[in-house]
């Protein structure tokens, strides 16, 4: 099972790696379409956005790569593990994406899925790219504050 969040937020997978790997400038709560099959599967906590994606075609926002197992109590006709899904945002949050992809050359990048109050959300993120000495300076940052902190703990 996933873990609780904020109020009525239960998280079933996330993308720890992306937090790493890019310099998150804005994130949105996205709706996806699943199958049934799919729901109950995530519910189950079984899902992986670790090689997931996110593109704008058509006017349109795709998930794609995120991997969701077959139910095994479910129908026969399972569904593909690997499928593109369908991100339901407004249209004027759609545009805004695919300005600031063409412009500033940023990925969009899943960061997590989660359920609140019954529904399945997917917290999509406009990034950048870090490169491996930015991704060095950032751990270097992290462990620097770490060490603060810990020394004014035992100051305490």
């Amino acid at each position: 099972m996933g873990r609780k969040d904020r109020e009525g937020e239960q998280t079933v997978a996330s993308n720890r790696k992306a937090r790493h790997d890019y310099t998150i400038l804005e994130t949105f709560e996205t709706g996806i379409v699943l199958t049934g099959d799919e729901v109950k599967s995530l519910r189950g906590g079984r899902a992986s956005l670790s090689e997931a994606f996110a593109r704008v075609r058509e006017g349109e926002t795709w998930l794609e790569g995120m991997h969701i197992p077959p139910y095994e109590a479910g129908d026969t006709k399972a569904h593909l593990p690997v499928r593109p899904r369908k991100l339901l945002l407004h249209r004027q949050e759609i545009a805004k994406l695919t300005d600031a992809q063409q412009q500033d050359r940023l990925a969009l990048v899943p960061l997590r899925v989660y359920f609140t109050h019954g529904l399945a959300k997917v917290e999509l993120a406009l990034a950048r790219g870090r490169r491996s000495h930015e991704k060095r300076q950032a751990i270097a940052e992290r462990e620097h504050q770490r060490e603060i902190q810990q020394e004014l703990g035992r100051r305490r």
